[in-house]
């Protein structure tokens, strides 16, 4: 039973947040298509729910990705073109484009956040709160050390 328990030992942090990562992806998938989303593009969950929860721009979208401009544009359009997002000329400044969800969008964003969220207390139900502070800390600290490596190499 205790090695049963620990499974995980022995995989690397990347295979883990893989895996972790597919569970998300799943759910979110599932929940988009039980509503009539199934044409969400792949990373359009990401954009979706980073504009419903933060009102992100589109630029802090593009770099959350790490995607070229280029295939972010291409995932913007097939949005517009699939009714989830809608763009429109900024009014302040007409050089700039606004993006906005629709309709269709703020219904998949409420999918996707109920999805996240069933992710979310099912792992709080296995592990208990405690761990998964822990876990968000330690996932935090990944994230910090790769902006320090990051800029060491800038350095050197």
């Amino acid at each position: 039973m205790p090695e049963e328990q620990n499974w995980f030992a022995d995989l690397s942090f990347p295979a883990l947040l893989r895996a972790a990562r597919r569970t998300y992806g799943s759910e979110v998938t599932e929940a988009l298509a039980e509503e009539g989303c199934d044409d969400m593009p792949r990373n359009g969950s990401y954009v979706i729910g980073a504009i419903a929860r933060t009102g992100a721009s589109l630029s802090q979208i593009i770099s959350g990705l790490g995607v070229s401009k280029q295939a972010a544009g291409q995932l913007v359009d097939t949005l517009v073109t699939r009714g989830y997002l809608a763009r429109a000329e900024d009014p302040e400044d007409r050089r700039r484009l606004t993006i906005t969800l629709t309709g269709r969008g703020l219904a998949a964003a409420e999918v996707i956040r109920d999805a996240v969220d069933r992710v979310d207390a099912d792992v709080l139900r296995r592990v208990g709160p405690e761990h998964v502070a822990h876990t968000r800390a330690t996932l935090a600290a990944m994230i910090e050390a790769g902006h320090d490596t990051r800029g060491h190499r800038h350095d050197q």
